[in-house]
């Protein structure tokens, strides 16, 4: 069975995008693994809660055919830890698929991965807008916008879309 990681906000993470990104990925058949900076326990926004049985700092890369960080006030983290930068730029040098919603597509601006590339971001007041430029990224103003094997959604809004997008898309 193929192998989607789920990276997670311990505390923080949205719990809408979470809701359709999984069900986009376990309806085009693939096993979810959720990952946080811990492993344990996540706590969403809105209330939901999640295990995570993969600490960051221990991916195997090799081990996942795809990747996407959900978004939430607790993923603006993610943009400054260098496990997670690690992590994305890794997933990206081995030519899989990586995606990121909401406020997420920043830690991939700032793994440097979206330079050149098209990506939307949520943003309030044009600050991850301009944080996407700044790294080189072309904003889109999409819901979801997909540049090769990069997949960025800008919220809740966009969940589920991105979610079959992450599911269905065959790189």
């Amino acid at each position: 069975m193929r192998k989607a990681l789920v990276v997670l906000a311990q505390n923080g993470y949205q719990d809408m995008e979470l809701e359709g990104t999984r069900n986009g990925l376990t309806e085009a058949g693939f096993e979810v693994v959720f990952c946080s900076k811990e492993v344990g326990s996540c706590v969403g926004k809105l209330g939901g809660s999640e295990q995570a049985s993969v600490a960051l700092r221990d991916v195997a890369i090799g081990e996942y055919d795809r990747v996407a960080f959900i978004g939430g006030p607790g993923a603006a983290d993610f943009a400054s830890d260098p496990d997670a930068l690690h992590l994305a730029q890794s997933v990206v040098r081995a030519n899989k698929p990586i995606g990121a919603i909401c406020i997420a597509p920043t830690l991939l601006a700032k793994a440097h991965v979206l330079e050149g590339k098209r990506a939307t971001v949520w943003d309030k007041g044009g600050e991850q807008i301009a944080l996407l430029e700044q790294y080189g990224a072309e904003f889109t103003g999409e819901p979801v916008t997909v540049d090769g094997n990069i997949v960025t959604a800008n919220g809740p809004d966009a969940a589920v879309e991105f979610g079959k997008t992450m599911g269905s898309r065959s790189w």
